[in-house]
């Protein structure tokens, strides 16, 4: 095992508050005895496999790990990763700490799915060496710079991401539009009449493609992107909650509450809460 770059980082406490911090970083050549295993560890690790095989495993299940592919292990659960014994890993690796970490987590479900396939690596490796260089150097400007390295990564973790969901899921070309507006105007009136005559199709065709390309139908679809939203809000702002029912477009809190608890087992006060005490 060679550590080629190996380096540690204190954060104050306002940096902490407000800034993704980085604890530790490095750039590993694994042995063939390398393996870390842990019930729990402060921070979240990124890990981008150079060369070699290794393998993550999370909630009992174990996911290999070739060039190329981008690792985000949560490390205040169990978990365990290492470099296989055939052909170790070569990797460069970030402990990240910050705001929302658990809650991006959630979003980019990496509980199941920690390891992300073919990682953009042309724009991911000068991101580790930035964030190298800062560490050892002795900028003050060197926590707002790291933050947005760390910004920057998790970006790339996002769009990889939405790129291998959006090859999993086949949206037809005359739909795209339409999912588009949704996105941008989810808290706008809609109706499944006006959104198949804004494809130009009858509202019997445009149901039937949509339940094909998403599984549901366009007004359930609505419903989560809606919901999802809230999640958001209910977690980063202290607006109350008939004011987020009506941001994103609920005109009563009660159908808000109740199409709320269906899609996530919580009502909004009760996952604001569960929120906050995870943070």
């Amino acid at each position: 095992m060679e550590f080629l770059v190996s380096l540690y980082g204190t954060a104050s406490i306002a940096h902490q508050q407000i800034f993704y911090t980085i604890p530790r970083a490095g750039h590993l050549i694994a042995g063939s005895e390398h393996r870390i295993r842990r019930d729990h560890f402060p921070g979240h690790e990124l890990i981008l496999c150079l060369k070699g095989n290794g393998s993550v495993r999370v909630m009992g299940q174990t996911h290999p790990v070739g060039p190329g592919d981008f690792v985000w292990v949560n490390c205040h659960h169990p978990h365990e990763h290492g470099g296989s014994a055939e052909e170790p890993w070569e990797v460069l690796w970030v402990r990240i700490e910050g705001p929302a970490l658990d809650h991006m987590c959630r979003i980019l479900s990496v509980s199941d799915r920690p390891v992300f396939p073919s990682f953009d690596l042309a724009s991911a490796k000068p991101i580790y060496k930035r964030i190298f260089d800062l560490m050892a150097g002795d900028s003050a400007l060197a926590p707002a710079r790291l933050h947005a390295e760390v910004a920057q990564l998790l970006s790339l973790a996002f769009c990889s991401r939405q790129e291998s969901e959006s090859q999993t899921i086949h949206i037809p070309a005359i739909l795209r539009r339409t999912i588009e507006h949704l996105k941008l105007f989810y808290f706008e009136p809609h109706s499944v009449d006006t959104l198949a005559a804004s494809a130009g199709l009858s509202t019997s065709h445009f149901s039937r493609l949509f339940k094909s390309a998403f599984g549901t139908s366009p007004i359930d679809w609505l419903r989560r992107e809606r919901v999802n939203q809230a999640k958001r809000r209910l977690t980063e702002s202290r607006d109350a909650i008939e004011e987020i029912a009506t941001q994103v477009g609920y005109r009563d809190r009660f159908f808000f509450s109740r199409d709320f608890k269906k899609l996530t087992g919580y009502s909004p006060r009760e996952f604001r809460r569960r929120e906050a005490s995870q943070r």
